[in-house]
């Protein structure tokens, strides 16, 4: 006897999706227009960095190991150039400047 299903599939996904990659999978992944190329964008879980810490473009902030955040890169540079976002960071880089202001006493990597 297999277990009981508490929610029901939604209506046109397969069972089982072999292959592809994880974005695809979990439809996590998603492609966005700034500053006229396309970024492809996809959602990082805080427990799939466990261990890792990263700064923040938009902020110059670190991103602490387990905190959900965005990965960014551009569709011309590829998968290489990748950088990791805060998400508020990501949705406000419209409304940012382009030169980060530092105090003078912050690290500068």
């Amino acid at each position: 006897m297999s277990p009981r299903r508490n929610r029901p599939k939604a209506a046109g996904q397969p069972a089982d999706r072999p292959g592809g990659d994880a974005g695809d999978r979990y439809g996590l992944q998603r492609t966005e227009t700034w500053q006229g190329e396309e970024w492809s964008v996809r959602h990082v879980a805080g427990a799939a960095s466990a261990g890792k810490r990263y700064r923040c473009p938009g902020c110059d902030q670190e991103i602490p190991s387990g905190v959900p955040h965005v990965v960014a890169w551009s569709e011309y540079t590829g998968v290489e150039d990748r950088r990791h976002w805060h998400k508020a960071c990501w949705n406000a880089k419209d409304r940012r400047t382009s030169r980060v202001q530092r105090s003078r006493n912050a690290p500068r990597y």
